[in-house]
């Protein structure tokens, strides 16, 4: 069967019945007193609601002075290879849906439940609809109507198959509960919080991308609008209750208000964002500009979400709701992520980190020094050295949140060594405190594991255990098992002088405490003594995890008390989302048999 042929009839039938259906709602939903909505208030006071809808389409085709700061202009759209790959496959109903994952065929007739890998992942990001913008860029570039018939089937089609049904709030965060219906289940991947907003923002870029088409008419119109506004609604009710899932969905409801002022709801829509990213900006970011998921990648994305909120809210005239104390924070969580950043442009894969192509963060960076533009720091970062200023310091502590930066230089010859021992962190944090890397002359000696997958069934989540274990660190455990607990506390951090020092101490085990001390010797020589001392017995070990190919590059010598073995295991790093890579994993184990102190001393020459 040809692709979309079987769906042709649920969208007639959709078509057929909007008028009808959605006119009275919709029209109660717009404030048509607005400048520009003249002849759509007319027509529905004659009770002309096909004449309101062709009028209002005419609003929107003309409308010039909103826009989006990814689409300023939709007449200049371009299309990259890849962009034009995924619109293409789309229209033969092969999806890209993440990374990590091939191209999907999920059917003619669309099945939005189909889930060939059972990573949760795999089936959310489905909702996310991805290849819908890639699919209005094709049309914007090629003029070519079938991109945009064949969007309009999509969207209306899934709408048709994934309906609101009633579920608790709490069910979203849960996987494998069976006792709910199949709508029910169905209901925790189309409409879980984190997807509805991606679609609220998307959206918003479709928008501007087909309205022109001869695919968007009057009444596809009425059924875009009044399922924008259901969707919008539902997250306002539906808001996660914490971390990175909650920003996102503030700076989207933001798009929302902003990019639909229509809406009678809109003021509110963009006042619920704009407080609730001002109230978390000083809940989930420590003074010091570490983001509370202590991961890196999440860092970021956290950063772009607060600079996507200013510059959307900036575009309505409501940048000044956004206080001096929030963007003083932000400032610091970018002077944050560029000082833990190595020569390359490349972060630590701390907790469920993955690499960032230099391309995208030195493009992050331009956009940044344009936010500030008074930092000399931003603009030597965005110029590549050429412009600006580097700081004045080299090694750096960021005590609040745990990250302690040891640095020669900034140069590509650097030697820099990240160590991460702070607090408890959210979701995305993983049981690894005192782990470290080792960047030397632009090669990464010992990356952290990275994440490869975040969940789902038992044969993804046998990969998520392993890669977020203790044992997958740089340092050390009781039994093989993860740590209780991940509150460091900082003991002494030096970082000038010839020998800089840092001495930090948690209270890994019931009963075993760990204390580590790290001498870096002007790049030259890294001392690391661990100290594992309380009632606790069991076996201890350090765990080491060379990069793959690295072990050429340094000398390892490690001294262990007497009994100690040394064996080595198959290892894995992950810089990529579902990608994994070979490495050696060294493990230095003895038996502690009673209260007196196991001690490892390991030194690295470089």
């Amino acid at each position: 069967m040809r692709p979309g042929r079987r769906i042709l009839s649920i969208v007639a039938l959709l078509l057929t019945a909007l008028p009808a259906a959605l006119a009275a709602d919709l029209w109660s939903r717009l404030d048509l007193s607005r400048p520009g909505l003249e002849k759509v208030e007319a027509c529905c006071a004659a009770g002309d609601y096909d004449a309101a809808a062709s009028a209002l389409l005419d609003y929107y085709r003309s409308r010039k002075c909103i826009a989006t700061p990814e689409i300023p202009s939709p007449s200049k759209v371009s299309i990259s290879a890849s962009q034009q790959k995924m619109a293409d496959d789309a229209l033969e109903h092969r999806f890209f849906v993440t990374d990590g994952y091939e191209v999907y065929f999920y059917g003619d007739d669309i099945n939005w439940r189909y889930w060939p890998v059972h990573d949760n992942e795999l089936r959310w990001q489905l909702h996310r609809q991805k290849w819908f913008t890639p699919m209005g860029m094709a049309f914007r570039t090629s003029g070519d109507e079938k991109y945009a018939e064949e969007w309009k089937r999509q969207y209306l089609d899934w709408i048709a198959k994934n309906p609101l049904v009633d579920i608790d709030a709490s069910e979203f965060e849960i996987t494998g509960n069976m006792s709910l219906s199949d709508a029910q289940e169905n209901m925790r991947f189309a409409w879980r919080p984190l997807e509805v907003s991606h679609r609220v923002q998307d959206q918003v870029f479709q928008f501007q991308l087909f309205v022109d088409a001869k695919a968007f008419t009057p009444v596809f119109l009425v059924a875009f609008l009044e399922n924008y506004y259901r969707h919008t609604e539902f997250l306002r009710h539906h808001f996660s209750k914490k971390g990175n899932h909650l920003l996102f969905q503030a700076q989207r409801m933001i798009y929302a208000g902003a990019f639909f002022p229509e809406f009678k709801e809109t003021a509110q829509w963009r006042r619920t964002g704009i407080d609730i990213l001002n109230r978390e900006m000083l809940k989930q970011v420590y003074p010091d500009g570490g983001q509370w998921e202590l991961d890196p990648h999440y860092h970021l994305a956290c950063i772009n979400i607060f600079c996507k909120a200013l510059d959307m809210a900036s575009l309505c005239g409501m940048d000044h709701d956004f206080p001096t104390e929030f963007l003083d924070r932000l400032e610091k969580m970018m002077t944050f992520y560029g000082n833990i950043c190595y020569p390359d442009y490349q972060t630590p894969c701390f907790s469920d980190a993955r690499l960032t192509e230099k391309r995208v963060t030195l493009r992050d960076w331009k956009r940044w020094s344009r936010l500030f533009p008074y930092n000399h720091y931003f603009r030597w970062m965005a110029s590549e050295g050429k412009e600006g200023a580097e700081p004045d310091y080299q090694s750096v502590g960021y005590l609040d949140s745990g990250f302690f930066v040891f640095r020669t230089s900034r140069n590509a010859d650097a030697v820099q060594m990240v160590v991460k021992a702070g607090p408890p962190g959210e979701w995305h944090c993983q049981p690894d405190n005192g782990t470290f890397e080792l960047w030397c002359r632009g090669r990464q000696l010992f990356p952290d594991s990275g994440s490869y997958v975040y969940g789902g069934d038992e044969e993804v989540m046998r990969w998520r255990r392993l890669f977020r274990s203790t044992a997958f660190h740089n340092t050390v455990t009781l039994d093989g098992k993860d740590l209780e607990k991940t509150c460091s506390r900082t003991l002494l951090w030096q970082p000038e002088g010839k020998v800089q020092q840092l001495v930090t101490e948690n209270p890994s085990y019931e009963g075993l405490t760990h204390r580590r001390t790290i001498e870096f010797y002007e790049g030259k020589r890294i001392v690391i003594k661990d100290e594992l001392y309380g009632d606790a017995t069991g076996k201890v070990a350090l765990h080491l995890h060379p990069g793959p190919d690295a072990l050429p590059y340094f000398r390892l010598k490690v001294k262990g008390p007497a009994g100690t073995v040394r064996r080595e295991e198959q290892g894995w790093v992950s810089y990529h989302y579902r990608e994994k890579v070979p490495r050696p994993h060294l493990i230095w184990e003895v038996e502690k048999k009673n209260h007196k102190p196991v001690v490892f001393t390991t030194t690295i020459t470089l």
